[in-house]
């Protein structure tokens, strides 16, 4: 089941937006204050957060019933984030405006309105409609989403969901190895021998950008230069996204239903980097592998495809064509692969690509072999 993350622009007149800062004040206030509670107390069951702070939520800061509940499953998630994502135990502050809504309780949305709850009651906006169209027409649902204000505009963010059929393994009759890196950010191989390149040397040089005007504000430590780390990291980060959704877009474009799309598993690519040149280490360990996996998935699975992760084990280093397995095979400086037994060259990231391709068809086999 495909979630997509939408984010969608509220258009407001003075008085509405107003009565959404209000609301979501109020929200991040009681968060706040709920948050030194669970900090203090160290307690995340629901229920008994809820006998303990419900009545304090309610009136401290006049919140209506479903925003009291909405608040502690907010905190109570945020705090269970960070405990499973290792992190020490610490109080977690909430520094924006924000409110989280609950589908048909605090929010609902269809093709004209956007009706939502607020300290005053329900009002209803207008939103950016491009784009959204399908949503209310292909059984998508809608998932708890949130309102929040940046660059003096309101946006919610909202999941959204569809059951979507895997695609069966014998519908597939076309396999795409694709090899991601840097110079290339995604370099293709599909079953008619079609090599096509998707270059990120602009994407390295703007990034290497943000890197050294970023290590220049760092040096300041002023307030102004702290803020504008934050503003360059948002938008490197938007830009990243941006880029990931481009590359991923064309790949499924490119190719027809039935295609099986082969990736390498970079789960331990943060944990390579001393096989990174330095100047290269921190492009190679920060771009967003998962962010693109994760979205070459779901956009497959909406056009009848299938993505598979293998093991990236010599990839770089097998000959496609005889299969001899040498380091001495691939030259890193000059991005070139020259087998040492048959001879065989080509650009080392298309060689990437061959082998997942490769990898993939030994999938079918296997699996198919067990059935």
């Amino acid at each position: 089941m495909p979630t997509i993350a939408a984010k969608i622009l509220i258009y407001t007149n003075e008085n509405e937006a107003e009565y959404l800062m209000m609301t979501a004040k109020a929200y991040q206030r009681a968060c706040n204050f709920l948050s030194e509670k669970v900090f203090i107390s160290k307690e995340l069951n629901q229920v008994t957060v809820n006998n303990l702070y419900y009545k304090d939520l309610r009136n401290l800061f006049s919140l209506k019933s479903q925003m009291a509940q909405s608040v502690m499953k907010t905190v109570i998630s945020r705090y269970k984030a960070a405990k499973s994502n290792g992190h020490n135990w610490s109080l977690i502050r909430f520094k924006r405006p924000q409110y989280d809504l609950v589908w048909n309780r605090d929010y609902s949305l269809n093709k004209n309105l956007f009706s939502v709850n607020t300290l005053d009651g329900r009002i209803k906006l207008r939103f950016e409609k491009k784009g959204m169209g399908h949503f209310f027409q292909d059984d998508w649902k809608f998932g708890t989403a949130k309102l929040v204000f940046r660059q003096k505009k309101w946006f919610l963010h909202i999941p959204m969901t569809k059951e979507i059929p895997d695609l069966a393994l014998s519908e597939i009759h076309h396999v795409v190895g694709i090899d991601l890196g840097i110079n290339f950010l995604a370099t293709s191989y599909d079953s008619k021998g079609k090599t096509t390149f998707h270059t990120g040397r602009k994407m390295k040089h703007k990034r290497g950008q943000y890197k050294v005007l970023r290590k220049q504000l760092q040096l300041r430590h002023t307030p102004s230069a702290r803020k504008r780390l934050k503003q360059i990291g948002s938008r490197e980060n938007r830009y990243v996204t941006d880029i990931n959704h481009q590359v991923t877009k064309a790949l499924v474009e490119q190719h027809p239903k039935g295609t099986l799309f082969v990736i390498e598993d970079l789960s331990r690519v943060r944990q390579s980097t001393e096989r990174v040149h330095v100047r290269n280490r921190y492009v190679s360990v920060s771009w967003a592998f998962y962010q693109f996996r994760k979205m070459l998935e779901y956009k497959a699975l909406l056009n009848g495809q299938k993505v598979v992760s293998v093991d990236p084990k010599y990839t770089s280093q097998t000959c496609p064509k005889c299969g001899h397995i040498k380091k001495a095979n691939l030259n890193k400086k000059n991005h070139t692969f020259c087998c040492q037994n048959c001879q065989y060259r080509s650009n080392d990231d298309r060689i990437g690509a061959m082998n997942l391709y490769r990898k993939g068809i030994e999938f079918l086999d296997t699996v198919t072999a067990k059935v």
